[in-house]
């Protein structure tokens, strides 16, 4: 029995005010090819569907499109909301789905929602959880006590009576731990402040795979079969360096799994470029295939740039964000202080000086000087 594993989708995500649905419609119909390939029974998504709970209409209409090619298809799916996710607005119409081999586990109603796929080698056990905290899990388990994340999840999974002599997937999206360690992280993923949302994966240990959703780098947490599928696509320029995926379930007989991944190649790249203005313009005319990417640009010029996001954009389109690398922007704390010393005692001219080298790490020259003290001479009277 073959199966895929895909999560994060947030579909209707913008970045930087780019909307990426164009990008999410093509990643999806690359997903959609591999299952042509592939040919999988089921494709587990585990949540965080849409990236507001409030989903924009056209992100309604891609969900509604890649399902229905999938029930064209007869792949079955099996789908979990996310924290991202309205889970009520998530499970509308998930009865009625149902009938056509689409599983939704939206809304969490005290036990794990079961669905049972057969082969030769007999039943295999999908368990969806949606995401879950101690307050969902409190009014069905009121004699627990359910504290943290993981009492929450513990309970939910101990009561579900998983047959360990089976083969047992679950479908979840929670933030998993291994005895403190934490998996890698990036900068658009939502992890509570304190490690208050830590599951650890021994929780886990009935299952013979758990699907995961939440982090956005696809990794394995404490042992091969607690793995997260990571975003199809980036989503924040800390995923730069990422190698986005679709994991491949391959299941034989029980205790035996094959996982491979395959690799999805995006509409649009996003990459960070560094380096003088004038070197990151030319470089644009030499790739081509690189300057259509999103991207973030760090430029290295000492002097002051005018117009950068302009110049840039003339050769960048999909130019995201800029930031500086020079002396002004390794400047230590101190820069915060814009005089020291006896600040009363010091003239216009010596605070105005003060104030530049800190700022640019450069002291003034000497035709900068003159400029300044004819200024202040001007407004003031002042002497150096």
């Amino acid at each position: 029995m073959k199966l895929l594993h895909i999560a994060d989708l947030h579909i209707g995500k913008r970045i930087n005010e780019f909307s990426m649905i164009e990008d999410q419609k093509y990643i999806l119909q690359e997903i959609l090819r591999l299952v042509d390939e592939v040919k999988p029974l089921a494709i587990l998504m585990a949540g965080d569907i849409y990236d507001k709970s409030v989903p924009a209409g056209e992100a309604v209409e891609v969900l509604d499109e890649f399902l229905t090619e999938l029930v064209a298809r007869k792949v079955q799916s099996c789908i979990v909301s996310g924290n991202h996710d309205s889970p009520e607005r998530l499970n509308f119409g998930s009865r009625i789905m149902q009938k056509n081999g689409v599983h939704i586990a939206g809304t969490f109603d005290g036990k794990l929602k079961q669905i049972v796929f057969q082969d030769k080698f007999g039943p295999v056990n999908i368990y969806l959880l949606p995401f879950v905290k101690p307050a969902l899990v409190n009014p069905y388990y009121p004699d627990q006590n359910t504290q943290s994340y993981e009492d929450a999840v513990n309970v939910v999974v101990k009561a579900s009576q998983i047959n360990e002599q089976e083969r047992n997937i679950l479908v979840a999206h929670q933030f998993i731990t291994n005895g403190g360690k934490e998996p890698e992280r990036s900068d658009s993923e939502t992890i509570a402040i304190g490690g208050l949302d830590n599951i650890d994966a021994s929780v886990f240990e009935a299952f013979d795979y758990v699907a995961l959703g939440h982090l956005h780098g696809p990794q394995s947490i404490g042992r091969e079969m607690i793995r997260y599928a990571g975003s199809p696509l980036k989503y924040s320029f800390s995923e730069a360096r990422q190698h986005k995926s679709v994991t491949v379930l391959e299941l034989g007989q029980k205790s035996t799994l094959d996982i491979q991944t395959v690799s999805l190649t995006p509409l649009h790249d996003m990459r960070e470029i560094k380096g003088p203005l004038k070197e990151l313009v030319r470089v644009a005319a030499s790739l081509p295939e690189v300057s259509q990417d999103y991207i973030r640009a760090i430029l290295t010029d000492e002097d002051e740039v005018y117009d950068a996001i302009g110049q840039l954009r003339q050769v960048y389109p999909n130019m995201m964000r800029i930031d500086f690398e020079n002396c002004r922007s390794r400047q230590g704390n101190d820069s915060k202080t814009a005089a020291s010393g006896d600040v009363a005692r010091k003239s216009p001219f010596e605070l105005f000086a003060e104030f530049y080298t800190k700022q640019n790490n450069l002291e003034m020259t000497q035709e900068l000087c003159l400029l300044i003290q004819e200024a202040l001479d001007q407004v003031g009277g002042v002497t150096k």
